[in-house]
C-alpha cells in the first residue's frame, strides 16, 4: 500500500510517498515559491534506490497545478522516480488546516467534502484555500485514486464546551462559529500516541502536556489520551509566543493601535501575525540566531528568550491544573526537538510540580524519541520528533479500511 501525502500551502507544496507495508518513506520533497518569477523544487529519495537520490532544481511554477505536474514527473521519472507510474499510488492523504464543526474527523474526499472545506475557508483564509487547491489538482491528476482529508483541528474536537467557547455573546458562536478550534492537531496526536507507548501505557490512560514548539507554537492538555484544551484558538494567532506571531495579548490593543497609529485592521493583523513574537522583540525569529545574539550580550535577544520561556511555563501550570496527575511533558517540532536551552529553561524551577530535567540527558538535538527527566522526577519529560506525514498516512489508511 503506497500512500502519497500532500501538504499544500499558499505558495508551497510538501509531499511524501510512503510504503505502508514496509514503513519506508520512499521519497520526500518540497516545492517553494509557487506563483513567483522563479521557484524551487527539491526531492530526496529513500536510501538504496537506483534512481537519483537527491534532486534540486530552480523552475518557475505559475500555480499549484504546474507544481503538482512537476512533482508527479519527479516521483515517476526515469532518473528521479521511485515508482514506475502514478498508477502505483494507492491513496492520497491531504493535510487540511480547518475542518470547522462540519468536518471533525479524517474523511474520504468527495464533492460534498470539497464544498464543506470551501465553506470553512472564512475560518482559515490563509490555509484552507491553498489546501483546497492541492485537493482539486490531485483529484484531476489522480482520477479514481481514493483521497482523504486529514484535519489539523481533528485532535482538538474532544475539548469540552467550557474550553472551546469564548465569553462573547452566544449568538456570535451560533451565527459565525467563533470558538477555539486549535491547530497542529496531527502533531499533537502523533506525539501523544508515541508518549503512551514510551510510558508503557494505553493511549486512553495518559495525562500529558504536549508542546509543539517551532516557528509556530501550540500546546495541548491531554487527559485520558484526549485533548481537553489547546493554546491556539479560532486562528493560529492565539496562545504562546511564536516566531512572528504575538500569541495571547490584550484584545483592546487592536483598536488602540488603529486609533493611535491610524492603522487599518489588515495592517494590525499583519503586525500581530508577521511582525510580532520573537521577531517583534529582537528582530529575529530563528531561535539559533537569537541564542547566538544573546550570548554576545544582545539584551533584546535575551528578553525574547525570557518571554518565550515564561509564557510556556504559564501554560504548563494552567494545563497541569486541568489534566490532573501528569504523566509527562512532551516536547516536539523544530525548537522542541533541537533546542536544549529552551527545554532546560522551560523545566527549570518546576521541581515543586514533580518536574525535574537531567542536564546530561537533555543535551543536544534529539533525532529519536528520548526521555530526558532526572532520576526521581515524578513527571516524565519526553522529546519526541513529530512525523505529521506518517500520521496523515496512517489516518488515510484507517479511513480506507
Amino acid at each position: 500500500m503506497k500512500i502519497f501525502v500532500v501538504n499544500s500551502g499558499s505558495s508551497s507544496l510538501k509531499y511524501q510517498l510512503l510504503d505502508m507495508d514496509s514503513g519506508v518513506v520512499m521519497t520526500t520533497g518540497l516545492v517553494e515559491r509557487i506563483g513567483d518569477a522563479m521557484g524551487k523544487v527539491s526531492q530526496k529519495s529513500w536510501p538504496g534506490t537506483e534512481r537519483e537520490a537527491e534532486v534540486e532544481r530552480e523552475v518557475a511554477f505559475p500555480d499549484h497545478r504546474a507544481a503538482m505536474h512537476t512533482v508527479v514527473e519527479l516521483v515517476t521519472g526515469a532518473d528521479t522516480g521511485v515508482i514506475a507510474s502514478s498508477a502505483e499510488i494507492d491513496a492520497i492523504g491531504h493535510r487540511v488546516v480547518q475542518g470547522g464543526e462540519t468536518l471533525f474527523k479524517s474523511t474520504l474526499i468527495d464533492d460534498d467534502v470539497v464544498e464543506k472545506i470551501r465553506e470553512n475557508c472564512h475560518l482559515s483564509p490563509l490555509h484552507n484555500p491553498a489546501n483546497l487547491v492541492g485537493i482539486e489538482v490531485a483529484r484531476e491528476l489522480f482520477a479514481g485514486v481514493p483521497q482523504v482529508a486529514v484535519f489539523d483541528t481533528e485532535f482538538h474536537q474532544t475539548m469540552p464546551a467550557e474550553a472551546f467557547m469564548y465569553p462573547i455573546p452566544y449568538e456570535l458562536y451560533e451565527e459565525l462559529k467563533i470558538r477555539r478550534y486549535g491547530f497542529h492537531g496531527t502533531s499533537h496526536r502523533y506525539v501523544a500516541q508515541q508518549a503512551a507507548a514510551m510510558l508503557g501505557k494505553a493511549e486512553d490512560d495518559v495525562n500529558l502536556v504536549t508542546l509543539h514548539l517551532g516557528n509556530g507554537c501550540s500546546m495541548a492538555a491531554v487527559r485520558g489520551g484526549k485533548c481537553i484544551d489547546t493554546s491556539m484558538g479560532l486562528t493560529p494567532l492565539a496562545g504562546v509566543m511564536m516566531g512572528t506571531r504575538s500569541g495571547d495579548i490584550d484584545p483592546a490593543i487592536l483598536p488602540f493601535l488603529m486609533k493611535e497609529k491610524g492603522l487599518s485592521m489588515d495592517e494590525v493583523d499583519s503586525i500581530l501575525n508577521k511582525q510580532s513574537g520573537l521577531k517583534g522583540i529582537c528582530g529575529m525569529n530563528d531561535m539559533r540566531d537569537i541564542h547566538a545574539a544573546a550570548e554576545k550580550g544582545d539584551k533584546k535577544a535575551a528578553l525574547a528568550v525570557d518571554m518565550f520561556v515564561y509564557r510556556i511555563k504559564k501554560y504548563i501550570g494552567a494545563y497541569y491544573a486541568v489534566t490532573g496527575p501528569l504523566d509527562a511533558l512532551v516536547f516536539t517540532a523544530g525548537i522542541g526537538e533541537n533546542d536544549e536551552i529552551v527545554r532546560a529553561r522551560v523545566c527549570a524551577n518546576l521541581e515543586h510540580l514533580g518536574i525535574s530535567i537531567d542536564p546530561a540527558r537533555n543535551a543536544g538535538r534529539k533525532k529519536v524519541a528520548t526521555a530526558v527527566q532526572a532520576d526521581g522526577s515524578k513527571v516524565a519529560i519526553l522529546v519526541i520528533p513529530t512525523n505529521e506525514e506518517l500520521a496523515i498516512a496512517k489516518a488515510t489508511l484507517s479511513v480506507l479500511k
